[in-house]
């Protein structure tokens, strides 16, 4: 059983390659290949812009692949959804696709775009949001710098964002939200059906959702006396509970949780000073629930 799967080439590449290696799955890239080589014999890689991966995986050309919930939207493709996986070039969260106007523009809602021209990559998904609201506009598809057109070749753009840094430069405002997006593994209808190729996605779904869960995390042990442990356990804001175990000697505990990784610089200090002693910080490629 060979699972032919879609890897997003372009802006998600660089992310998902190291999400699939935090996964525990080694994806080797070629700038002469579009044939990734991957540690896994039972998985076979083929680098696909996002924009194209569902109509392939809807066509069975891919059993699998990943790509945002916007361009699934956008192709109207019939497939599964395989998971969510909240993740994206810069932020790993969600992304936004936004209706934007030059600042100066008269423009405040999408109400005010009747009988104007509006350029994206995201054309029918525009068009529905568009008929959604009872508006009537002209949609061009923008095959890129979409941020430079307003406001001499159109009137209006809809442009997707992470933080919207990129249209704040190009002196664009947002006025509405048409979609947001996340990227999904998603999988061919017969593909899905197939018990050994449902399994094995499954798995990755598994592991890549572990290796989510611990984007910003950390692993914390320490040794305390017993007469300390109420005190540093105080001091832990745990995942769950942490976990407490018996030390050789038995009035010394071992105590393992899991932290932000943001809150470790301050949290640490104030371990010491509740009684811990061998404190020990440690990275972490998956949590698994």
């Amino acid at each position: 059983m060979k699972l032919k799967l879609g890897i997003p080439k372009g802006s998600l590449e660089a992310a998902t390659i190291d999400l699939f290696r935090r996964a525990g799955f080694q994806i080797s890239t070629s700038s002469r290949s579009y044939f990734p080589a991957i540690d896994d014999p039972e998985i076979e890689c083929m680098l696909i812009r996002a924009q194209e991966m569902a109509r392939y995986v809807e066509d069975g050309v891919l059993d699998a692949g990943l790509t945002g919930r916007d361009w699934v939207e956008e192709s109207e493709a019939q497939v599964e959804t395989v998971a969510d996986l909240i993740y994206a070039k810069q932020s790993f969260g969600k992304v936004r696709w936004v209706l934007a106007v030059p600042e100066a523009s008269p423009f405040h809602t999408v109400k005010d775009l009747q009988g104007k021209i509006i350029a994206t990559e995201l054309v029918s998904a525009t068009r529905r949001y568009l008929e959604a609201n009872g508006v009537t506009a002209k949609v061009e598809f923008s095959w890129g710098a979409t941020e430079v057109k307003p406001p001499e070749l159109a009137d209006a753009i809809v442009e997707v964002t992470e933080t919207g840094s990129s249209l704040r430069a190009n002196k664009l405002r947002i006025i509405e939200t048409v979609l947001e997006s996340n990227t999904q593994l998603i999988a061919n209808v017969k593909s899905w059906k197939d018990p050994d190729k449902r399994r094995k996605l499954e798995d990755v779904r598994m592991l890549l959702e572990g290796a989510i869960n611990a984007l910003g995390k950390v692993g914390l042990m320490l040794n305390v006396e017993k007469k300390n442990l109420a005190a540093v356990i105080a001091v832990l804001p745990a995942l769950k509970n942490p976990t407490v175990s018996a030390l050789s000697d038995g009035d010394w505990l071992a105590v393992n949780t899991i932290l932000e990784e943001l809150t470790v610089r301050r949290i640490i200090p104030r371990l010491k000073e509740a009684g811990a002693q061998g404190i020990v910080e440690y990275p972490l490629n998956k949590i698994v629930m």
